[in-house]
């Protein structure tokens, strides 16, 4: 029949219709299921994949909670344990940045000298595409990704562009941000620090064994030697005697002949 198609999609149209509206008539709509309630106008909606219905959020009052592999704009983290910036301001995320919109300037002492840590560092909101090659990049996991989007402002210079204080965060909001991700990481660093460590005993028992080796040879020396200077002393003494007693029997030998002599002559 001709327009069977038509109608037919203007029927699944009308279901979903009603279906929207059956469910914004219940107490609490399915759009609401598992979602987090901040307060009486505010609500964090997790909305399931096989959720019936055409659903709109009634934003800002609702949002959607966000997955965790969401990434906006790039921030940097605060080592809270340690007290310091995570970035060593290397500079490899400047490099790779496809649109070049990171600028960093490395800290030096009060001799001028440079040091591991940025002085000052700025990402252009603007023009960053959001493709985390910073993050991907950086060997120190200093720089990650944010899921604040909310960054409309009526003028683009210089609100869109984010120094360090902007950009910097501690780590436990990463880590609530991104748990998961965290979490493996913190497992990486528990891996590499339990393998410096074994590698470290190892070490220490090694030169254990060599110094225990060593004082044994060295104990064992002077006993050698003491023995060696012995038998070179009661060398010379056997000797010695062995002439000693080598020279009476010649003179006994020669007695006995000149005692013959005297028989034989007389």
């Amino acid at each position: 029949m001709f327009g069977s198609g038509l109608l037919k999609g203007l029927g699944i149209t009308l279901k979903h219709f009603a279906d929207t509206f059956t469910d914004d008539a219940k107490d609490v709509p399915s759009r609401y299921q598992d979602s987090i309630q901040l307060d009486s106008k505010r609500r964090i909606i997790d909305q399931p994949v096989d959720q019936e219905g055409i659903l709109t959020i009634q934003y800002p009052e609702e949002k959607r909670l966000l997955p965790e592999r969401f990434r906006y704009i790039p921030m940097l983290i605060w080592d809270t344990e340690k007290g310091e910036d995570k970035c060593t301001a290397c500079g490899i995320c400047a490099k790779v940045c496809p649109p070049m919109c990171i600028w960093i300037v490395r800290d030096s002492d009060e001799k001028g000298k440079p040091i591991t840590r940025p002085s000052e560092f700025y990402i252009d909101a603007s023009i960053c595409m959001s493709c985390s090659f910073c993050v991907e990049f950086c060997p120190f996991d200093a720089i990650q990704m944010n899921h604040d989007y909310e960054l409309a402002v009526f003028d683009r210079y210089p609100q869109l562009i984010y120094d360090m204080e902007e950009l910097t965060v501690p780590v436990e909001y990463y880590a609530a941000m991104w748990p998961v991700r965290h979490a493996e990481e913190e497992e990486l660093v528990r891996q590499a620090e339990a393998e410096e460590k074994a590698k470290a005993e190892a070490k220490a028992r090694a030169d254990a064994e060599k110094a225990a080796v060593k004082a044994a040879a060295s104990e064992a020396a002077p006993a050698a030697g003491k023995a060696t200077t012995e038998s070179e002393a009661a060398a010379p003494a056997d000797d010695a005697a062995a002439a000693k007693k080598a020279r009476l029997e010649e003179l006994k030998r020669q007695a006995a002949e000149k005692a013959r002599q005297r028989k034989e002559n007389g």
